[in-house]
């Protein structure tokens, strides 16, 4: 009788022996804005529970354009110190060859995600990430401040305009002297990308390169979208907005100091979360458009890609897997607003009673513009780099937009060369 207290003993020891032996420690590398890294940390834990595995995050700041510069870097490096990266939804053509092929590892689950952004992360017939969240941008306006001054949600930009200036000044009038009519992303980095395409396609101006590689950036109406926006500088905007991301913009809204906003879905949830001054005071609609032109809004959206210099490829892939999954998108889109890529979670009633914006956003990601990264390739984000430059300089008051148009052309003729 004694003999089996002392095996059981033996054997438990063995098995705690043993047990780390199979246990691995990943890292995943993250930029997300708001409280995107909180929640993640949060499903990470629910991860390692279920696997044994302990994943790390290594924090990078939220600038996408610092974010690509130092993945290039890991990766160049050939560097194991990264096991998954989270990818914005341009870089697939960019990093592919660095990364592990998905395709059969995901055959199981790819089939409920949009196959429109499978398709974008699909190159040359291998899927390099797996998407977590997409991503379509809205105009935030301050509904209490519309209904106070009789004025209607803007559909024009001209109207955003005019609209943002007479609520702004009545509000400064009345002694509210730190509101400012419209806050955007105009810092030097892609965001400024983003938002100077929704401009300038919305005036009918062009999407800087054409599907078929043609350069179509240098022309008037793109010119007079460019100028138009110049006007908002230091009257309806901030001077300070030039060097507004995402998060220096979402802090001039949450805090009661701005009549519109373009920013991403998530800050909808921050914005009505319980200590938010404006909870309950605003809404969302469509970004405005050009005269005679339809409204733009740049497809965004994040993913999670495996690196092929992993040391445990196949945790790795169990973990992309699992942030993607079903459960894990609903938990992620309850917290932060993003919108999911399965579409059958558009049709879930929990998501709709808490982030309304998520069905009512569907058609308009569905419809949203890709910015020309499939087109440039390799060269994308060097000629998304001429662009923003082109617009910040013009912005800034550094030379005016015709001519900073005609030289981006030139710039981004020189890029191509033979062919993209």
């Amino acid at each position: 009788m004694k003999f089996f207290p002392a095996f059981l003993a033996f054997m438990t020891t063995i098995l705690l022996m043993v047990a780390p032996v199979h246990a691995v420690e990943l890292s995943i590398v993250s930029g997300d804005t708001g409280n995107g890294i909180k929640v993640l940390r949060e499903i990470l834990d629910r991860f390692e529970k279920k696997s044994g595995n302990k994943v790390d995050i290594v924090v990078i700041p939220p600038s996408t354009t610092d974010q690509f510069g130092q993945y290039r870097l890991w990766l160049a490096a050939g560097s194991s110190d990264i096991d998954v990266y989270q990818t914005d939804v341009i870089w697939a053509p960019q990093l592919a060859s660095q990364l592990v092929d998905l395709t059969e590892a995901t055959k199981d689950v790819v089939g409920a995600h949009f196959p429109s952004i499978i398709k974008s992360q699909t190159v040359n017939g291998r899927l390099v990430a797996l998407p977590i969240f997409t991503d379509a941008p809205a105009l935030y306006y301050r509904k209490d401040l519309l209904d106070k001054y009789g004025a209607k949600v803007p559909a024009t930009w001209k109207e955003l305009q005019d609209t943002a200036r007479l609520v702004m000044d009545k509000e400064r009038a009345a002694g509210n002297k730190g509101i400012w009519g419209y806050v955007f992303q105009g810092n030097a980095y892609e965001g400024l990308t983003c938002n100077a395409l929704e401009w300038v396609m919305s005036n009918g101006g062009g999407g800087i390169v054409e599907p078929d590689g043609t350069i179509s950036i240098n022309n008037p109406k793109a010119a007079a979208a460019l100028d138009m926006v110049k006007g908002w500088i230091g009257t309806i905007a901030p001077p300070g907005v030039l060097a507004y991301q995402e998060e220096e913009v979402r802090g001039v809204w949450q805090t009661g100091n701005a009549v519109f906003m373009r920013n991403w879905p998530y800050a909808y949830a921050l914005g009505n979360s319980e200590n938010s001054p404006i909870k309950g005071k605003f809404d969302v609609a469509p970004l405005s458009a050009g005269e005679g032109g339809r409204p733009v809004a740049t497809l965004g959206g994040w993913n999670l890609a495996v690196s092929k210099y992993s040391k445990h490829r196949d945790a790795a892939i169990d973990l992309v897997k699992f942030i993607a999954s079903p459960e894990m998108q609903k938990y992620r889109t309850l917290k932060t607003s993003n919108l999911p890529t399965i579409a059958a979670l558009y049709d879930d009633a929990d998501i709709a009673r808490q982030q309304p914006i998520v069905p009512r956003w569907k058609p308009i990601f569905l419809d949203a513009q890709p910015r020309p990264s499939a087109t440039a390739r390799i060269k994308y984000n060097e000629a998304s780099s001429e662009f923003w430059t082109a617009v910040h300089n013009t912005l800034s008051g550094e030379g005016d937009a015709a001519d900073n148009l005609a030289d981006l052309e030139a710039r981004l003729t020189r890029l191509k060369g033979k062919g993209w």
